[in-house]
């Protein structure tokens, strides 16, 4: 048994706050299961960190940026330390959203119409598809920074403080319908959720904050499309190479039916584990505990081969 665990939490991307409600709760779990556990919040000296405390598992509960994109991974590689969740290449390939629909292209999956480019370019051009449309950064994950523009006005572009002109943004056709999404735990997809926000989108505010948004579990669709939905998952979490667990996030318009209605919007290979996180719900749902669900991230870790 793995006795010494360093949770990596924190970190630098505009997703801190909720790495650092994930790695607490991880860090709990293997405290009460009988793990050494050292909470380690990464920043610029992580690797001297990690040298020194020499852990035998690195438990990556950080999300975006930094944690998300491979660049941790490929250090904890360097370092020889198994960790959790997905490796170097997948990792990168799932964050860079525009990749990623090329990987998910070439596996048969079907994602909205989309364009890639520069924010400064729709704001001195104009939008690149007729609205409604989703504007998104390329690589940032917990919907930040994500705009729906349902008219010809960019007023929710410019509106805005928190986009950089200057950042690669994807710009995708406005998917209208149902929310679901489906994890997938050591090659095994675990259930289907139906997400209603009870305003807006489901954006950061509505994924963090109790009562923005409810969760049906087992999503209250036709089993065929549920079946659909899971079968997805598991192609895009194996396209990307993922291990662990991954979280595949989906719109389906029932206008289109069931058979051209469903659409991947992207692969999470870091999901929440924060009491309100969509993986957890389910694992519990397939009757495994929370403290279990992190021990198996744990004693199944590894680092690139």
């Amino acid at each position: 048994m793995t006795s010494h665990v360093a949770v990596l939490m924190g970190g630098l991307s505009a997703e801190r706050e909720v790495s650092l409600v994930t790695g607490d709760a991880c860090a709990r779990a293997l405290e009460e299961r009988g793990y050494r556990v050292t909470r380690v919040d990464a920043a610029e000296d992580l690797a001297g960190r990690l040298l020194a405390l020499r852990p035998d598992v690195a438990f990556n509960a950080l999300h975006g940026r930094f944690g998300e994109d491979g660049r941790v991974q490929g250090l904890l590689d360097l370092l020889g330390i198994p960790y959790t969740h997905s490796g170097v290449l997948a990792s990168a390939l799932a964050m860079d959203k525009p990749m990623a629909k090329l990987v998910f292209a070439a596996a048969g999956l079907r994602c909205p119409e989309g364009v890639d480019l520069e924010l400064a370019r729709i704001l001195e051009d104009g939008l690149p598809l007729e609205p409604p449309c989703v504007v998104k950064p390329a690589a940032e994950g917990s919907s930040v920074g994500v705009a729906i523009v349902r008219g010809p006005s960019l007023l929710p572009l410019t509106s805005r403080n928190d986009l950089d002109p200057r950042q690669r943004v994807l710009v995708e056709r406005f998917i209208p319908g149902v929310e679901l999404t489906c994890g997938v735990l050591d090659g095994e997809p675990l259930a289907v959720t139906e997400i209603r926000p009870r305003e807006g989108f489901y954006d950061y505010r509505a994924k963090y904050t109790a009562g923005f948004a409810d969760h049906h579990i087992p999503a209250p669709v036709t089993p065929t499309l549920y079946q659909r939905v899971m079968e997805q998952a598991l192609t895009a979490h194996r396209a990307l190479g993922c291990r662990g667990v991954s979280r595949a996030d989906f719109r389906y318009n029932p206008d289109e039916g069931e058979e051209q209605g469903l659409y991947l919007l992207e692969v999470n290979t870091q999901p929440g584990m924060t009491p309100l996180s969509l993986v957890p719900e389910q694992a519990a749902y397939r009757g495994i505990a929370f403290a279990d669900l992190v021990v198996r991230l744990v004693e199944t870790a590894r680092c690139d081969r």
